[in-house]
């Protein structure tokens, strides 16, 4: 079961708004000229960013892989509300273990992503995996969802 038709003008929506999504990434943090190692107030720096996703479908499950570099598994939360998938992950501070830095240029951000699953999964057999930054869910299909094979008799 396809998620939708192929159109080659929602390709073009589609890279757009990977383009913006880079450009934010990129511009988002303001440089300080005046002080340049200073650290940026909170408010100025990273933002939320939305994670680049692949989203498998096979006849018994779903796979959803988001690009999550930088988080750690303790830092990642993934909910399922009704037909909702939500991926949520922050990047920590080293601030918060203690220290000063004299000069950063790096961006600390809250990743956040929902999907729309548009069929009955089993929620209790979700599961998800991280690995070298890119973390994994399996959302098994309802049964009455999975195809049958139908047995054909030749006469």
């Amino acid at each position: 079961m396809p998620f939708e038709k192929w159109n080659p003008l929602r390709e073009l929506e589609v890279m757009k708004r990977e383009m913006d999504r880079i450009w934010e990434d990129v511009f988002s943090t303001p440089r300080r000229v005046d002080i340049p190692w200073k650290k940026p107030p909170e408010k100025e720096r990273g933002g939320v960013a939305s994670p680049a996703i692949d989203i498998l479908d096979r006849n018994e499950e779903v796979i959803v892989r988001a690009e999550m570099p930088g988080v750690v598994k303790e830092d990642i939360d993934v909910s399922m509300q009704e037909n909702t998938l939500t991926i949520k992950g922050e990047i920590r501070d080293e601030m918060e273990k203690g220290g000063e830095f004299s000069y950063s240029e790096r961006n600390y951000k809250y990743y956040s992503r929902s999907v729309n699953i548009p069929f009955k999964i089993q929620p209790d057999r979700i599961r998800a995996a991280l690995k070298d930054g890119l973390l994994s869910i399996h959302i098994p299909k309802a049964m009455e969802v999975q195809p049958k094979k139908i047995n054909v008799e030749i006469s």
